[in-house]
């Protein structure tokens, strides 16, 4: 076994390690903690905060909200439908690529009839879309023989064969 093939051995050894250090840790946490893992939790809640932010100008002029030409009634739409795919981020974790990009849909064209909740409504909007499109269930077994199910390295096919060679001589 030459020095490249023990490194690979050994970052291979540490990627476990740090896998099996946050499965213990999600599998010993409490409930919220399970709960939130299997969730794209932080894309939702900025798309919650987003959706506030974005409500905040149009709840504060309902006055106007419905003199004809007003654009402030498009940004009570925007902000509920953006609320809406937040909730829905937590209720239905599957779809949260689809909710991520009406979430940035939304939050883009918020600028319109709610200024964006002061653009920072928008900002938050676009990460929290980001977030829930980049987010993707993982499954963490707490199986030590992960490496047994992936095609072996030149190495381990060498352990194998030395381990078979002798309990053939035994």
């Amino acid at each position: 076994m030459d020095k490249k093939e023990a490194r690979a051995l050994r970052r291979q050894q540490k990627k476990d390690e740090k896998w099996q250090r946050k499965y213990t840790k999600v599998a010993e946490g409490n409930k919220f903690k399970k709960w939130r893992n299997k969730r794209p939790f932080w894309g939702a809640t900025l798309t919650l905060l987003a959706s506030l932010l974005i409500l905040y100008i149009p709840l504060h002029l309902y006055a106007i909200a419905f003199i004809p030409g007003s654009f402030v009634f498009i940004g009570f739409i925007f902000g509920g439908l953006t609320l809406i795919i937040g909730i829905l981020g937590y209720i239905y974790p599957q779809f949260s690529t689809v909710f991520g990009v009406i979430t940035i849909f939304l939050s883009v064209l918020s600028v319109m009839g709610a200024l964006g909740g002061f653009i920072v409504g928008t900002i938050m909007g676009i990460i929290g879309g980001s977030l829930l499109i980049g987010w993707e269930k993982e499954e963490v077994t707490l199986d030590h023989d992960k490496r047994s199910k992936k095609k072996p390295n030149k190495h381990q096919k060498q352990v194998v064969e030395e381990e078979t060679a002798s309990t053939a001589q035994s």
